[in-house]
């Protein structure tokens, strides 16, 4: 659950930026569905690659962790009796 934990502490600053509320655990399904569409969104290829400017082999490293973070959200999901998330850019 560590890349979980690193991946909503970095949504926090933002959400800080933004006067919204902290994610923190436990985690609701709001708190769960908002993150796996940041996700989701990171993994697009237009942010993934940064339209082309962000090498193959960093892209790659991005992408693989996002989805340990994914999988990690599922798991907790499933641990926590809550629905698993819809990632359209999973891989």
């Amino acid at each position: 659950m560590r890349k979980l934990q690193t991946f909503i502490d970095d949504q926090n600053v933002w959400n800080s930026l933004f006067n919204k509320a902290p994610i923190t655990f436990p985690l609701s399904q709001a708190d769960v569905d908002d993150l796996a569409k940041s996700i989701d969104s990171k993994l697009s290829p237009e942010n993934l690659t940064c339209d082309g400017e962000r090498s193959r082999t960093e892209s790659i490293r991005i992408g693989n962790y996002l989805n340990d973070v994914l999988d990690q959200l599922n798991t907790y999901c499933d641990t926590n009796n809550l629905t698993q998330p819809t990632v359209w850019e999973a891989w």
